[in-house]
């Protein structure tokens, strides 16, 4: 009897395990058969029953189920968080199984979950769930975690949530990957600058900018307004010298020069900067903006002149005063067009040419400007 009893409760307990192998292989056929909803109910017993919670192909098909259900058009929506179950089944099978059959398909399967993730994260971003957003891309890290732009993508979803914490971990993982690009820098710098207020790492991130992009005209000028704030505007201006006498040809370390001539007050050497800038590139936006403003500003400058005149010197000196500011606007007018043309786009160059038009007289070329400036904005 004693015999019997073992022998009916051996013969249970291997039932049991058949029924639990069965629903994994219900889960198989129900996959093939586009029942996700049988499937997944099934391999669900599957993975927490004890006699296959440590099958690896148990995991395997549930990664196999769940991964059938991202994007699907009927069942997507039933589960949204299928890559993360999907992951997390594969991770289990490789686990339980690394070597072997199951482990090194699981392996290669997860890989294929990486546009699932990022298409999860992009349409989170675009309803402005953040949240969700940065998981989803945080999952794409872990999937791929060799590819740069789910964290560039990642850094721009904590920037709109406002978590600069985040961000910035983000940017900086993106550096320690030699994804070293001016935007990254440019972000850093900004963090370091106007979030953290340090700058001990706002000057060692410039400098390091400068280092990989030595002709990048914002970072060198960033770079040296540190110095000018900090009371050393002359070696600024020396170490932009040295650096045209190494490279004379450099047309942006002259826009750099006269930047720094204007900051200092001093215009006349900040002219001619400009002017050598455009000998080199003649069609270069930054030097044509930059002598456009020279001039347009000489003529403002005489017409404030003539403004503060009595009125028996404006009687002997105002025709004249009118004539050189008249002058001055229209030196300030190729330039200012130069620019235009280099940059059709900008609505600085756009503004300040409709009124230095008007200034000319030429109203007919100013209300062109302004309706192509108001046609810009829309």
């Amino acid at each position: 009897m004693k015999k019997l009893l073992l022998t009916t409760v051996a013969l249970v307990s291997m039932q049991l395990a058949m029924a639990q192998k069965s629903e994994v292989t219900n889960a198989i056929l129900s996959l093939k058969n586009g029942t996700l909803d049988k499937a997944k109910t099934s391999i669900d017993k599957a993975v927490v029953h004890e006699k296959t919670a440590n099958d690896p192909k148990a995991w395997f098909t549930k990664g196999e189920v769940y991964a059938a259900y991202i994007d699907n058009p009927i069942f997507g929506k039933q589960v949204p968080n299928a890559v993360e179950e999907a992951y997390q089944a594969y991770d289990k099978a490789i686990a339980l199984d690394k070597d072997g059959e199951w482990g090194k398909q699981a392996a290669a399967k997860k890989d294929n979950l990486y546009a699932g993730a990022f298409n999860n994260a992009v349409n989170a971003y675009n309803d402005k769930r953040y949240d969700e957003a940065i998981k989803a891309y945080t999952m794409a890290q872990n999937i791929r975690p060799q590819d740069t732009t789910a964290y560039v993508y990642a850094a721009y979803a904590a920037e709109a949530k406002q978590d600069f914490p985040l961000a910035k971990e983000n940017y900086k993982k993106l550096l320690a990957m030699n994804h070293k690009t001016p935007m990254v820098y440019n972000r850093l710098i900004y963090f370091a600058k106007e979030v953290d207020k340090n700058e001990t790492e706002t000057a060692a991130l410039l400098a390091d900018a400068v280092k990989q992009f030595p002709n990048n005209k914002d970072f060198m000028l960033e770079e040296l307004n540190t110095y000018i704030k900090a009371g050393k505007g002359k070696e600024a201006i020396s170490k932009v010298e040295n650096a045209v006498k190494v490279d004379p040809t450099n047309a942006n370390l002259y826009n750099v020069l006269g930047s720094l001539y204007d900051q200092t007050g001093e215009k006349e050497k900040a002219r001619q900067s400009y002017e050598s800038a455009l000998k080199i590139d003649p069609a270069n936006f930054d030097a044509n903006f930059n002598m456009g403003v020279y001039y347009y500003n000489k003529g403002a400058d005489t017409n404030n002149k003539l403004s503060k005149l009595s009125a028996a010197n404006q009687q002997k000196s105002g025709a004249k005063y009118a004539a050189d500011s008249k002058q001055s606007f229209n030196a300030a007018i190729p330039y200012f067009e130069a620019a235009h043309k280099a940059n059709p786009n900008d609505a600085s160059t756009m503004e300040t040419l409709a009124k230095v038009y008007i200034q000319t007289g030429r109203t007919k070329d100013a209300e062109a400007m302004n309706k192509k400036m108001d046609a810009a904005k829309k």
